[in-house]
């Protein structure tokens, strides 16, 4: 899968639909703001339950972006691997190989591939 081509068009994707629905695309962000701010949990908690649902529901865009945060936030490779562990327990089989797909962009990202 090449991350780059995908997440840039992903992108794009979603800037076309947010100025065809710009209130939901605002209400949207909003609401990630308002979950994504630290109380008891914290950013980086957060993000590694963000990603351990988007390998559930197998959301390639959603792993793209929370990948993206995690290393923003600077997880370490064997945190995400846990963290991808718990996936797949929780998801089996699809999980498995979207949790494959996930260290491959944590890879890109960090120069490990």
């Amino acid at each position: 899968m090449n991350w780059d081509a995908f997440m840039d068009e992903t992108m794009a994707n979603i800037g076309t639909l947010a100025k065809e629905i710009p209130d939901t695309a605002k209400a949207f962000n909003a609401m990630g703001v308002a979950a994504k701010t630290d109380g008891e949990l914290d950013a980086t908690t957060k993000e590694i339950m963000a990603l351990g649902i988007a390998v559930a529901t197998r959301c390639d865009s959603c792993i793209g972006f929370h990948v993206t945060a995690l290393v923003r936030l600077k997880l370490s490779r064997a945190a995400l691997c846990e963290a991808l562990a718990m996936a797949v327990y929780m998801g089996g089989g699809p999980s498995y190989a979207y949790s494959a797909k996930a260290l491959q962009y944590y890879d890109k990202l960090t120069n490990k591939a």
